[in-house]
């Protein structure tokens, strides 16, 4: 009897081992197989379902819009979260430290792709994921080439890719021109830290010259220190033109305070600016930027490319949008051959999201 229950022991042991042996060799085909498609070395799923990290810098409507539009682009190729989308969505705050937090997360929790959003977040995403060899999409960043995201020729640096939010400077300059005639110095404030801010700067003062405007630069190191700057700029210039300066738009709500007390036009640089109380922007729509992106994403997550062989997008032309209450406010007329022509005129001033 005993030597009966020993064979029988036996022969179970060696069934079990080979199960798991078979399960093992399943698990290791189905990541090889994902890995030879997506480049990815670190996802668990079956090629049908996918978790993608969302980093986000700030806070504030158009980096919002990115997000949403980003869902909405993978959706329309398929993918969508509740069915064979898991999202884990994080908000650095506009700390770089947060940031970097957040991607080393990502990775850890190995991800099959992450998403940055905004220039510092795509910094801190790179920089966490580049040896771990999840790609890595972006949104929203105004120079990836200065950014070190991509390489002159505009290919990427790596498995990385994504859509930049380069302004159209010329368009907004000759759109100031043509509200204000009389101006002649124009602020900007941006952030030292950002290099996206950097590059902007540099194409405004490349271009100023041409329709007759100076630019007055404004420099902060933090969110504190906006309402110190704001006051200092605003004496010395005739309008404010506003970029995508991640933390200044942040506390765009405090400078549109300030400068309605001195009755100084703002000029955003795309619409949820305008919403909440700049005058006009010539600027995109980071919803359709964010798709744009979305789609991109998508290709990559279903192999059809790897990032690294997708260079970065950028839409070309900006969209008018301006603000009817705003220009009340101030006793500015639009023109007509802006307004014919414009996305979307707003009659009210939204209060910003906190």
């Amino acid at each position: 009897m005993r030597k009966s229950k020993k064979v029988i022991a036996v022969v179970l042991s060696t069934v079990m081992a080979m199960t798991m042996l078979g399960g093992c060799a399943s698990k290791t085909d189905n990541n090889s197989s994902k890995e030879a498609t997506s480049g990815n070395v670190n996802t668990e799923s079956n090629g049908d379902e996918y978790t993608i990290g969302i980093g986000q810098f700030a806070q504030h409507g158009s980096l919002d819009n990115c997000r949403e539009g980003f869902l909405a682009g993978l959706k329309e190729e398929g993918i969508e979260e509740g069915k064979n989308l898991t999202i884990k969505y994080d908000n650095a705050n506009a700390d770089t430290g947060t940031a970097t937090q957040i991607a080393a997360n990502y990775v850890a929790n190995k991800v099959d792709l992450i998403c940055g959003i905004a220039t510092p977040m795509v910094q801190s995403a790179y920089g966490a994921a580049k040896d771990a060899n999840i790609p890595v999409i972006f949104t929203a960043v105004t120079d990836p080439i200065l950014a070190e995201l991509a390489k002159e020729d505009k290919t990427p640096v790596g498995e990385i890719t994504g859509t930049s939010d380069k302004l159209p400077v010329k368009q907004q300059l000759e759109m100031i021109r043509k509200i204000l005639p009389d101006a002649k110095k124009i602020g900007i404030m941006y952030t030292t830290s950002e290099v996206n801010s950097e590059s902007a700067i540099a194409d405004y003062e490349a271009a100023a010259t041409e329709y007759g405007f100076e630019i007055v630069k404004g420099a902060i190191a933090t969110a504190t220190d906006i309402p110190l700057v704001a006051d200092d700029i605003l004496g010395k210039v005739d309008c404010m033109t506003n970029l995508t300066d991640n933390t200044v738009v942040s506390g765009l709500p405090v400078i549109l305070s300030k400068a309605k007390d001195k009755n100084i036009p703002v000029f955003g640089s795309e619409v949820e600016q305008v919403k909440i109380g700049c005058l006009a922007a010539v600027g995109l729509d980071y919803y359709e930027l964010g798709k744009q992106t979305g789609v991109m994403a998508a290709n990559v997550l279903k192999g059809e490319k790897k990032a690294s062989e997708i260079n970065f997008e950028i839409i070309e032309e900006g969209s008018f949008y301006g603000n009817t209450a705003v220009a009340e406010q101030l006793g500015i007329t639009i023109p007509s051959e802006l307004t014919d022509k414009a996305v979307n005129m707003f009659d009210t001033i939204e209060e910003a999201a906190e």
